[in-house]
């Protein structure tokens, strides 16, 4: 088996062990549309003196100057985009809220002439429409959106949600096709889904449980977009003694770097675990409120993202986000 870390098709080669390199990547992509060529200046022709023995005509020298009537315009055609303009709206925010792609999909797709406005196409990247205006995406997009997954991996202690610092190991390296848990109707993994593959939402390095990893941008607006307000449930071990008022403390009335948290649901199941579900997602949120209350987080285990569980995969086993399943 070859060097993982010689394999440049690889994003993550470089963090993985020698027994889990991963084959070539394949090739998505084709190449851009070429662009409009100048069009061709025809040449000036030189007047041809009249030749002897025809006729010739001779125009009148200029006389007083006639009365100039404008010429009437013709009907103007409202155009549905206003690129070079600080009117409407860019056309990549306005198919991001609309759930329609990521707006960095949005300016892939603008550039690939994939998108249409009111029934034109729409190929210049800063162009602003009427927010009301109907978008509509060709069938190549469609496909590009297709081919993109979304992975749900149970993360053991040891690795990191994202791209590490140095000493650290990213959780993606965990996806392999070894540690695939196969279900009826998926895709064959290969080596081209871990590119562009990025983690939607925090989970600690001493946390396990549910993290997703999306290639698709409409989940991760979902997930962690501004507005998101996806439930995240957890697990939660602590020992300690909680002060006087704790519990209600962690569902309301705590604030983390001077703001305050949004409502919780908490509840002590025994003497040493907690169940938590959250609407958002700071960093090392639920250690950080455990220890404003005297406790200390000794085991930490995310359960369920939106409508979607972890169920019985075990630590270091993924598997695809299932066409039936949403967020």
């Amino acid at each position: 088996m070859s060097d993982p870390s010689n394999n440049q098709d690889d994003p993550w080669a470089k963090w993985r062990k020698p027994e889990a390199a991963v084959a070539p990547q394949e090739d998505l992509l084709r190449s851009a549309v070429d662009a409009e060529k100048p069009a061709k200046i025809a040449p000036i022709k030189k007047p041809v003196a009249p030749v002897a023995g025809t006729l010739s005509v001779v125009k009148k020298p200029y006389s007083s100057p006639a009365p100039r009537v404008a010429p009437k315009k013709p009907a103007e055609r409202k155009a549905p985009v206003a690129s070079n303009t600080q009117e409407g709206v860019r056309l990549s925010k306005v198919m991001s809220e609309r759930g329609l792609c990521s707006r960095r999909e949005a300016d892939l797709w603008i550039e690939r002439g994939w998108v249409f406005v009111d029934g034109e196409q729409v190929s210049e990247l800063g162009s602003r429409i009427n927010p009301e205006a109907e978008i509509t995406i060709s069938k190549q997009a469609e496909r590009d959106q297709a081919k993109q997954v979304t992975i749900l991996l149970n993360k053991p202690v040891g690795y990191v949600s994202s791209q590490p610092e140095p000493g650290c190991t990213p959780a993606v390296t965990l996806v392999l096709a070894d540690s695939q848990v196969k279900q009826s109707g998926d895709p064959e993994f290969k080596p081209w889904m871990l590119r562009g593959l990025a983690p939607a939402g925090r989970l600690d390095i001493d946390s396990t449980g549910l993290l997703v990893l999306t290639q698709d941008g409409r989940v991760a607006k979902k997930l962690i977009g501004e507005d998101s307000g996806i439930e995240k449930e957890y697990l939660v071990r602590v020992s300690g003694e909680m002060i006087p008022n704790g519990l209600q403390l962690l569902k309301h009335g705590l604030e983390l770097d001077g703001k305050p948290l949004k409502q919780a649901w908490v509840k002590q199941l025994n003497e040493d675990q907690l169940h938590f579900i959250l609407r958002e997602g700071k960093k090392r949120q639920i250690r950080r409120m455990c220890e404003l209350v005297g406790l200390n987080v000794i085991g930490l285990k995310r359960v369920r993202i939106g409508r979607v569980m972890l169920g019985d995969l075990q630590q270091g086993q993924w598997r695809f986000l299932r066409a039936n399943e949403s967020f």
